[in-house]
């Protein structure tokens, strides 16, 4: 088990105290990109075992430095904002062992509203699954909705969301975990679209349920937390789409960004929206470099099936 943390204090509490009173024993390792808030001590004074680093390297390398450090053989990736209904742990290794072929699983993620009560009458859902647009862009399904039919059925989906998340060691081995690019935002998403070109399938277990705040680390202690979020998304998600979208898809791509841009000019982010537009593009020949391996390593077309589908 993986905590990725940044200033999370307030928040790792209720997280740790979730994790252990969990009916399975699990490997924990916290690693702590340069925290200013006392999280250090909240870790020591805990027993907790984690990682000191002297500065935020990003989520993604914060995942791969953790799991390079721990022995399990599933890979549970939790945001530090994050708390866990008993039996959540066992239902994920269960439902993952039960198939060889699953490359990774993901709880039923709702929102915890301001860190508050967990009301499961009242709650809305984080995520039931990640899916793709038509142009390949991912969304969490059933995100914002009340629970219903949705998010109460098991099923395969294209990806998992990387607040919650159990991976296979095999399949982040093979694939040498995030891309590390990304630093924060869309990285799971890549991962999910590599996985699928390398052959490997996701599910959804919704009677796992994890609560989740949502970018509570990044909206309290970024500087100028929307003009970062702007700004990695849309380059991030440029990235991933240059990796696997078939070339045709180009002119629906370019009239989704145009939009985007747009809506980010109406919206205060045009700046930040258009640096990480031009950053992508600048990625280009790594990018493509990526794409080739993944043809030359797999399939394509298996992540392209998921465009425009809803589980």
């Amino acid at each position: 088990m993986v905590i990725p943390s940044w200033n999370s204090v307030q928040l790792l509490p209720r997280c740790l105290d979730s994790i252990a009173a969990q009916e399975v024993e699990a490997e924990l390792l916290v690693v702590d990109n340069g925290s200013t808030d006392g999280s250090l001590r909240l870790l020591e004074a805990r027993g907790v075992d984690h990682v000191a680093l002297p500065q935020n390297i990003g989520f993604a390398a914060a995942v791969n430095l953790a799991a390079s450090r721990v022995r399990a053989e599933a890979i549970l990736v939790l945001n530090a904002d994050t708390v866990l209904e008993p039996g959540c742990i066992g239902a994920l290794v269960e439902r993952l062992a039960a198939d060889p072929q699953l490359g990774g699983v993901q709880p039923r993620i709702l929102q915890l509203e301001g860190g508050g009560a967990l009301d499961a009458d009242a709650a809305r859902v984080y995520s039931a699954g990640m899916a793709l647009t038509r142009d390949g862009r991912a969304f969490e399904e059933g995100a914002g909705e009340a629970q219903g039919p949705l998010s109460a059925r098991p099923r395969e989906v294209f990806g998992v969301c990387g607040a919650a998340c159990l991976l296979r060691r095999e399949l982040f081995d093979e694939l040498g975990g995030y891309d590390e690019r990304y630093f924060a935002f869309y990285e799971d998403v890549d991962l999910n679209v590599r996985a699928r070109v390398a052959g490997w399938r996701f599910a959804y277990v919704p009677e796992a349920v994890v609560w989740h705040v949502g970018n509570a680390s990044w909206t309290a202690q970024a500087p100028q937390p929307s003009a970062w979020n702007a700004r990695l998304v849309a380059r991030n998600r440029l990235a991933t789409q240059l990796k696997f979208m078939p070339a045709q898809a180009l002119p629906l791509i370019a009239a989704v960004e145009l939009g985007a841009l747009a809506r980010a000019a109406r919206q205060g982010r045009f700046r930040a929206t258009l640096a990480g537009k031009l950053a992508a593009l600048r990625l280009i020949p790594a990018l493509l470099r990526d794409r080739r391996g993944l043809r030359e390593g797999g399939d394509l077309n298996a992540p392209r099936r998921w465009l425009g589908m809803q589980s």
